[in-house]
């Protein structure tokens, strides 16, 4: 629960929870978690809370310590140098720079490490990292809102049609809030004209970097994106032989413009996902329409997928169809539904050997 206090604010770094705790009591005496911009860590956090009472104490964390010095002093070695008795990891990291090392240099301390525990939810909370090591693309997750009949009724000449009552849209504008970037195609740029911003209480400077797929950059620059793009970044994926006036245009009013190649006629989608990963995205969500949804279902790269849907009568539910009928390349597994105002909400996950 702490580590998710991070998402969408702590890339590259992962986002992570500590608690300090005196075993013989069962005092919690500490909280941490990775502040915005990645740093303090989540466990120099917690141990400049716990101050003294560190020493003696246990840690549980929800991954390894860090080894190695970058912006910051290496993590294991602050808990070394704090007392901490105890280390209780979730999973260890894969990052190359620590994989296995700060465990071992607390075990050389003297400190009791154990691992694994709840070290599936912990990779889950940490999958964007973990991600973004291993297969150099972030988390990526997608955003589907749909009728009761199962149909996604488009918007028309920038006028969006809404689908879903205001508490499924407030949802959706969390679920932007915890994402590093948000990605649209073209057609959704023209059909809604949207802004893709969290415009929630309090959480507009949480906005996540708004992406747009648009092979020939025919994007209007009187688009709600385009004015504001020196406001909240906007990177443009084009192909290699897009107009170079267009893209002139475009980066003079504050786009990133990034040529990819193209496959059969459309953007290579490995190509973008490696490109964000460079650029520090580790949670991308994906909104846009079925086409991209099937796309990245077809490239293997969907992680999990949010799906809001007007609720029905009870007896006529069992008719419509589920919304993994969009996404037939993909094994997914429902883990929970809960009720959003007047729609449902359905959590699909990714089947894979470790879920």
């Amino acid at each position: 629960m702490l580590a998710r206090r991070g998402f969408g604010t702590t890339a590259p770094n992962p986002a992570v929870g500590a608690v300090i705790v005196d075993e013989t009591t069962g005092e919690v005496i500490a909280r941490g978690w990775t502040q915005p911009g990645g740093r303090p860590h989540a466990e120099t956090e917690a141990l400049r809370r716990a101050g003294p009472r560190a020493r003696g104490a246990t840690m549980y964390v929800t991954l390894e310590p860090c080894s190695h010095h970058g912006g910051t002093p290496p993590c294991a070695d602050a808990l070394v140098e704090a007392g901490i008795a105890r280390v209780v990891v979730g999973i260890e990291d894969p990052d190359p720079r620590v994989a296995g090392r700060g465990l071992d240099r607390l075990r050389a301390a003297g400190i009791s490490v154990t691992r694994g525990v709840r070290s599936a939810e912990a990779d889950w909370v940490t999958r964007g990292h973990i991600l973004r090591v291993s297969e150099r693309r972030p988390f990526i997750q997608l955003k589907l809102a749909l009728a009761a009949d199962g149909s996604v009724p488009r918007g028309k000449a920038g006028q969006p049609v809404w689908v879903t009552g205001p508490e499924a849209r407030a949802h959706g504008h969390l679920l932007r809030a915890t994402a590093d970037a948000i990605l649209v195609g073209r057609r959704t740029v023209e059909d809604d004209d949207p802004e893709l911003t969290c415009r929630l209480p309090g959480l507009a400077g949480h906005s996540p970097v708004r992406v747009v797929l648009a092979r020939d950059l025919g994007i209007s620059a009187d688009c709600k994106l385009i004015r504001t793009a020196r406001e909240v970044p906007v990177i443009l994926f084009c192909g290699p032989d897009a107009d170079p006036r267009r893209r002139a245009e475009l980066e003079a009013h504050g786009c990133e413009v990034v040529p990819v190649r193209e496959v059969e006629g459309t953007l290579w989608l490995p190509a973008i996902t490696e490109a964000l990963a460079a650029r520090n995205v580790t949670r991308l969500l994906v909104e846009g329409g079925p086409a991209m949804w099937r796309s990245f279902a077809r490239a293997g790269f969907v992680d999990e997928v949010i799906a809001f849907q007007v609720r029905e009568e009870q007896a006529h539910a069992a008719t419509r169809p589920p919304p993994s009928a969009y996404l037939p390349d993909l094994d997914l597994a429902l883990v929970a539904r809960r009720e959003v105002g007047a729609d449902d909400m359905m959590i699909y996950r990714r089947r894979t050997r470790q879920h």
